[in-house]
């Protein structure tokens, strides 16, 4: 059984707590009502009634969640990239299409199916379906990952990924040519109205979002991007690059174009800096752009 207690920051009062709460713990609105209905969510130490109950500033959640009963992961023999390991973490370089850890629909063939094969230990923090998964990557987007092998590692890692101690960068392909050489993405980014499971950039609710970005190369028809996040929301940086009106290509979920028969979008965690969780050492850790990404980049240089 597995106990979280959450504070609500102004930035989220108001938002109904299945919402605020599919947000925090990726856990699904179905599965919050169910906890609510079972008393295994209290606000102010008080039980709530509806999962339409709306949180305030300060609001005190406790979330108990029972032990998974029904899911019994598998080791897979999946050949993965693991960049870095030692007794406390690992890095993964990630496959575009793979994903992070199971979920209803998806409980073999992901990340974790394979961790649970090629490391020894790992942390379970986030219990039986996410052990040691620090951070995600979304499915279509490749690039390095950290994984924890103890607790103790992965609340150091938790923290650091938090207070932005731990930095992250992207490599990105984007439709159009974007003009100014390099700047910053400051925006509230929240759930669509028009698609729940979309984010958006919002005027009025929301999450703060902050994106650097830096021009690499400029071609024809799109531009060569690198972007680090200073915040790591749902879709940041896919959400940001059509914000600003340059969605990620091979990205139609979020206006990307996709004239290159792609299976995802061009997006690419390159680079992660971290502190490591034991010994204090600055550590940086890179990861090259798959091949498909590098063929895309060549023909846009042929045609320059």
């Amino acid at each position: 059984m597995e106990t979280r207690t959450i504070v609500v920051s102004p930035e989220d009062a108001k938002k109904r707590i299945d919402i605020f709460l599919n947000e925090e713990l990726d856990l699904s609105r179905s599965y919050i009502k169910t906890l609510i209905e079972k008393q295994n969510i209290l606000v102010n130490s008080q039980e709530i009634k509806k999962a339409g109950y709306v949180v305030k500033d300060n609001d005190v959640i406790t979330i108990t969640i029972p032990e998974a009963e029904i899911l019994n992961l598998e080791p897979e023999n999946i050949d993965i990239d693991i960049i870095y390991e030692d007794d406390d973490f690992a890095v993964i370089n990630k496959p575009q299409g793979m994903v992070v850890h199971p979920a209803p629909g998806a409980y073999e063939h992901t990340l974790v199916n394979a961790l649970l094969y090629h490391l020894k230990n790992l942390s379970d923090i986030n219990g039986v379906v996410r052990p040691g998964i620090v951070h995600r990557l979304d499915k279509d987007t490749s690039g390095l990952i950290v994984v924890a092998k103890n607790n103790e590692a992965h609340l150091d890692l938790q923290e650091q990924i938090a207070t932005k101690a731990a930095k992250r960068y992207y490599k990105a392909l984007v439709d159009g040519i974007v003009k100014k050489d390099e700047g910053v993405i400051n925006t509230l980014i929240d759930r669509s109205k028009k698609d729940r499971k979309m984010m958006a950039v919002s005027n009025d609710t929301g999450r703060i979002a902050i994106t650097h970005f830096k021009v690499l190369e400029r071609f024809r028809n799109y531009t060569f991007m690198e972007y680090e996040l200073k915040t790591g929301r749902t879709h940041q940086i896919r959400v940001h690059s059509k914000f600003i009106g340059h969605p990620v290509v091979g990205d139609p979920v979020y206006g990307g174009s996709n004239k290159f028969n792609l299976n995802g979008q061009l997006l690419h965690a390159f680079k992660l800096e971290l502190t490591h969780p034991r010994t204090k050492e600055h550590m940086e850790f890179f990861a090259p752009l798959p091949k498909y990404f590098e063929d895309v980049l060549d023909k846009l240089r042929e045609k320059q």
